[in-house]
């Protein structure tokens, strides 16, 4: 029986050998390869199916996930998150992934690819939740991709990363949103943060965002690809004005969370 074609594919900035055969998805593996699929294995198990199934190794020696359709948000499809109800469903998505991961308990030889050490270690995090890897389909076929980077973390570190992709927290002038104050809420009051995880949140968003130019500073400094190449393009002065725009604002985000 003949094979499907491997289709490559494109998307994000790390996706170098990704391909899609048939209904899967392959991919080159790593040490944390064992520890993530267990973490998808559990997920699945409980339930939650807002992430790829791993279907184990191919005899290239390449992980096998089932394939998501559907179109990724970022960059031209910010549409698909308006109205704002669809920011709250992303944010109600990641509580459920949260809740379903706190009962995770990873392998006792679990490798995890940690880029950025995360503030707080309760959970394994997703570490990237964004809108360069999330799918939406249909009303019920929403889906994050791209969990080779998740490792210990935090439930707010993971907001904070993703409300600064969702909102989005940005300070270029075809992303920065006059309603961003708004969403900030919106996302928050979907996910269920109390006031003191919120008190907690505010000064997070600017530290997990200038996180992301510390690593590529660091990286690009060391030659590692593809960070040093994404440093070249301008990923870094990206994420630090971010970052700044973010800090220059906190009054805002606590404004807008803390108050009735």
């Amino acid at each position: 029986m003949q094979q499907p074609e491997e289709q490559p594919l494109s998307g994000g900035n790390v996706s170098d050998g990704v391909v899609r055969v048939g209904d899967t998805v392959r991919r080159p593996t790593g040490p944390w390869t064992p520890a993530v699929h267990a973490l998808l294995t559990h997920l699945h198990d409980t339930g939650f199916r807002t992430a790829p199934r791993p279907l184990g190794i191919d005899d290239q020696g390449r992980e096998v996930l089932t394939f998501v359709p559907g179109q990724v948000v970022w960059p031209d499809r910010f549409a698909l998150l308006e109205p704002a109800r669809r920011v709250a469903r992303v944010a109600r998505l990641i509580r459920d992934f949260h809740d379903a991961v706190e009962g995770f308990t990873p392998p006792p030889d679990a490798q995890w690819q940690v880029l950025i050490p995360a503030e707080g270690a309760d959970i394994i995090a997703h570490q990237d939740l964004a809108p360069w890897n999330l799918v939406t389909g249909g009303e019920d076929e929403w889906a994050f991709i791209d969990w080779d980077t998740a490792a210990p973390g935090s439930r707010l570190w993971d907001v904070a990363y993703a409300l600064h992709g969702f909102v989005p927290l940005s300070a270029h002038p075809s992303w920065r949103r006059a309603d961003a104050a708004d969403r900030v809420r919106i996302f928050v009051d979907a996910y269920g943060l109390d006031e003191a995880e919120r008190r907690d949140l505010v000064p997070l968003l600017g530290r997990r965002t200038r996180s992301m130019h510390d690593f590529l500073r660091a990286q690009a400094a060391l030659g590692h690809q593809p960070w040093a190449t994404l440093w070249a393009e301008g990923h870094g002065d990206a994420w630090r004005s971010d970052a700044e725009y973010i800090e220059q604002r906190e009054e805002q985000w606590a404004r807008a969370l803390l108050t009735g």
